[in-house]
């Protein structure tokens, strides 16, 4: 399953990255300095984005897949290479304990990813703080137009913790600052990540933090972090996590790791530039975007490849019998249960999905990421569809397996994109009112039959455009959990309107925020969280993070 690994500085030269760009942090994790860029010599690779449809709670596997893609692909003679997002450890504590792949589909050294790798999102939320501290500063002193009771800039901390969704700061007199309410996001929804996520340089990275909106004078004027006067301070603070982050899975193929926004409630993408480091460096850049293709993918192409000029040569949807048979009307406690007529029935999530896919106009495939209580004829069910549907499909026990059990998979996507590659399609023009990218989104990617603006949305929408941010792309704060903004609707749902209850501007990120349903930027640890398995073993190795 798994193999003697190089170190890291050997896997570095293996894609030709040159010593000097190399920033090591121990034998098997290195920085990568952004000048590799400009001396590959090599052309780009082609881009495939994984995505997936509608997830259990347990998530249906999408980086396990991209990881045992990548690693059928080397198996085929291809030169393939991750670029993927970092894990939060808000999740890891919460819900779902490790998220660098599973089986002999994992990256290493895992433990180390999942919880404080080469401290990025210490980075993010130190650099997110100090603005809000500068913020409360300049209030306290009285040195700000900014009007206490319209601070936009909330505090960050990368944790789940439902406490600090809203609270009261600056009590106890005077000396402690202005009394004001406030909140803390989660470190993945910072717009700090955002902005490192989308930025292409040292010098974007810095005029994204001079564009944040902060809040507002009281007379409605914005204002901007530039007029605090710590955004230099700020981009030092990121001037080492900027760098992508380079390490293996368990069979040596290289992997990009950096950045980590939630495509719930923000963009969903690894960062810019480790998707460019994999496509110049490997013939083949496997990258994935979260949850499923309503909310991760759509995002990838209207938000970042937009912004970074990228066009995925293919998309990768994986689905899973007990996904599809949760869509079928199954019990989340039943899904292990062979159950080929909910698996006929929950297709209809994955058509959607593949619906949704089309409007991108790329090669797209089907891989079912298999389970040991998947049976042949649950299997069946999935690959006749996909037949009738004209898509290719390919079963992979990647947990299982590793590359091996990718095989299949791997020679469909070559043959995939072995085609021309069709220009890049965004779903919407820049130039649509807010309302309409929203309308558009809600209609293309999950099946609505129109949206409902609250007035408290639609006033903010208003100023949007007043103050000229209308013509950004629209990112959805949307429930991963369905569809549609309920939860609660499996399969494919219809006839239901899509509710806009709050719009944000990430101005500095480059895209405003559509808030809907009950989605919340700070999300709450289960009754019984995965921090009550996690320990440290005798030797010092850390356990029960799987």
């Amino acid at each position: 399953m798994s193999q003697a690994l190089a170190t890291i500085a050997e896997v570095a030269d293996g894609l030709g990255i040159r010593p000097e760009y190399v920033e090591p942090y121990g034998r098997d994790k290195a920085k990568i300095r952004l000048q590799a860029l400009e001396n590959t010599g090599r052309a780009p690779g082609k881009l495939i984005l994984v995505s997936a449809i509608t997830p259990t709670p347990a998530g249906e596997g999408k980086t396990t897949m991209s990881i045992g893609l990548a690693q059928g692909l080397r198996k085929i003679g291809q030169r393939s290479v991750l670029a993927l997002r970092q894990p939060s450890m808000g999740p890891v504590f919460g819900r779902k304990g490790g998220a660098t792949g599973g089986g002999a589909s994992r990256l290493t050294p895992s433990n180390q990813i999942n919880l404080q790798f080469t401290g990025d999102f210490h980075a993010i939320t130190a650099a997110h703080n100090l603005l809000a501290a500068a913020i409360d500063n300049r209030l306290h002193f009285g040195d700000t137009k900014l009007s206490p009771r319209a601070v936009l800039w909330k505090r960050a901390l990368d944790m789940n913790d439902r406490a600090l969704r809203h609270i009261v700061i600056g009590l106890g007199g005077k000396s402690q600052g202005v009394p004001r309410e406030s909140g803390f996001d989660i470190t993945a929804a910072s717009e700090v990540m955002a902005i490192l996520c989308l930025a292409t340089s040292p010098k974007d990275l810095r005029e994204r933090l001079n564009r944040i909106l902060i809040g507002y004078t009281n007379d409605g004027q914005p204002v901007l972090a530039s007029e605090m006067g710590v955004t230099g301070s700020m981009a030092a603070i990121l001037k080492d996590a900027l760098l992508p982050n380079l390490v293996q899975s368990l069979e040596g193929t290289p992997a990009f790791v950096h950045g980590g926004p939630f495509a719930n409630i923000a963009h969903g993408c690894n960062s810019v530039l480790a998707t460019r480091m994999a496509l110049a460096t490997g013939d083949y850049a496997v990258t994935e975007a979260g949850f499923a293709f309503d909310l991760g993918a759509e995002k990838f192409f209207d938000i970042k490849c937009r912004a970074a000029g990228l066009n995925p040569a293919a998309i990768v949807i994986v689905a899973t019998i007990r996904a599809l048979k949760m869509h079928g009307g199954v019990p989340l406690d039943q899904l292990t249960t062979s159950d080929p007529a909910a698996v006929e029935r929950g297709l209809a999530n994955l058509a959607a999905h593949l619906d949704a896919a089309a409007h991108f106009n790329k090669p797209t495939l089907v891989a079912i990421n298999q389970f040991t209580s998947d049976s042949a004829e649950e299997m069946a069910i999935v690959h006749s569809f996909c037949t009738t549907r004209g898509v290719a499909s390919a079963t992979a026990n990647v947990f299982g397996e590793g590359g091996a059990g990718a095989i299949e998979l791997a020679e469909k996507v070559v043959a995939a994109t072995a085609v021309p590659e069709t220009p890049y399609q965004p779903l919407y023009s820049l130039d649509s009112p807010i309302e309409k990218k929203i309308e558009r989104i809600a209609s293309a990617m999950y099946g609505a039959d129109g949206i409902s603006i609250l007035p408290a949305a639609e006033a903010k929408i208003r100023k949007a455009a007043k103050l000229g941010y209308d013509k950004l792309p629209v990112c959805m704060a949307k429930t991963q959990d369905s569809l549609s903004d309920n939860p609660k609707l499996r399969g494919r749902p219809k006839g239901f309107t899509l509710t806009v209850r709050d719009l944000e501007i990430a101005a500095g990120a480059g895209f405003v925020v559509a808030l809907t349903g009950e989605i919340v930027r700070m999300p709450g640890l289960l009754e019984r969280p995965a921090a009550e398995r996690i320990d440290v073993d005798e030797s010092g190795e850390i356990c029960g993070l799987t």
